[in-house]
């Protein structure tokens, strides 16, 4: 088994079990990239440089996705159908609303 350091927002979710919802613990990204990552950040392993963290929902989400407040206006997104579309593209790329996918374990640092 190999072991691998990785660095997470002290306020960010602890990591849901594999198959759960995803609650944006940001663990599966700062492990490995997934396969739009690889392709737009130019890296195949460790950290994504695509994940980013959202302070004011204390969670780590996708820098190809909207910020929640745009998610949440749905009259822009349907005023503008190739955003909408780019959204819906990206999320089924990344696997959005999937689940957990990261077989990672984590474990919290002592403090």
């Amino acid at each position: 088994m190999v072991q691998q350091t990785i660095w997470l927002h002290s306020d960010a979710p602890p990591k849901p079990a594999y198959g759960a919802a995803c609650n944006g613990c940001g663990t599966c990204c700062a492990v490995e990239p997934c396969p739009v990552g690889m392709l737009l950040s130019l890296r195949t392993r460790g950290r994504c440089r695509l994940l980013r963290y959202d302070t004011a929902n204390s969670r780590y989400r996708c820098g190809l996705m909207p910020d929640a407040n745009a998610a949440r206006d749905t009259r822009r997104a349907f005023a503008d159908g190739q955003r909408g579309l780019r959204q819906r593209l990206v999320a089924r790329w990344i696997g959005a609303g999937l689940g957990c996918d990261s077989s990672a374990e984590a474990i919290a640092a002592r403090r």
